[in-house]
């Protein structure tokens, strides 16, 4: 079974910031390359955090209301301090949170979940960067064809991870939602079943309409 992995669903090659960029070019960047965040990175080419949009519109908040109807913001010191910078290291969110490119969908989309964060740098084993991933780029596995994923449930893990036969379990695919019907021997095999076919990428849901032939949950009769 194969699993898509960062590595081929991030961009590349990434636009990036140096630690010393001015603001005007950071919004120049982001409006040039129609990207809402770029890493920043060191002289090596590591990551140490993030300028996004909302970085750079902090700064536009912190400015009076010419018209005097909306009052200033309360900002923490930290935040004060980011929309009173002038450079990338100033404004940027640190530190950056990075994936790896080996990782696969699912580690990322936690990791972003986990850390509340819309993208990931991806580096190598120095730390430098490779690439970017971002949500829409780990979705992009749910636009996956049903007759590949049906192909890939019945071939690889119906047949070749389970040994069962295709006339044992039918498989229908619908926009990504999986329909399971048909018998297998142990009633033990069924959430195994219906839980492999959730780890296959570009399925939406599972629905699971299969009986057994052995009931292998009761205990043993022990006789008289």
């Amino acid at each position: 079974m194969h699993h898509r992995t960062v590595e081929e669903l991030m961009t590349r090659p990434v636009v990036r910031a140096q630690r010393d960029t001015p603001f005007k070019e950071l919004v120049r960047l982001l409006t040039e390359n129609d990207v809402t965040a770029v890493p920043v990175v060191d002289d090596l080419g590591r990551p140490m955090g993030v300028v996004s949009e909302a970085d750079l519109l902090r700064k536009s908040a912190d400015q009076a209301d010419p018209s005097g109807r909306t009052p200033l913001p309360h900002l923490e010191a930290w935040e004060r301090a980011k929309a009173e910078g002038a450079l990338a290291e100033e404004l940027m969110s640190a530190p950056a949170v990075c994936a790896r490119p080996e990782w696969s969908v699912v580690e990322a989309a936690r990791l972003m979940e986990a850390q509340q964060v819309k993208r990931l740098p991806v580096v190598d084993e120095a730390d430098r960067l490779l690439g970017i991933v971002s949500r829409r780029d780990l979705l992009r596995v749910f636009l996956r064809g049903d007759d590949a994923i049906r192909e890939e449930i019945t071939r690889d893990l119906l047949r070749g991870t389970l040994g069962l036969q295709p006339a044992d379990v039918a498989v229908t695919v619908r926009d990504g939602r999986v329909e399971l019907s048909g018998t297998v021997e142990y009633r033990s095999l069924v959430p195994v079943v219906e839980q492999l076919c959730r780890g296959v990428d570009g399925v939406v849901s599972v629905a699971g309409n299969l009986t057994w032939r052995r009931d292998d949950a009761r205990p043993a009769s022990s006789g008289p």
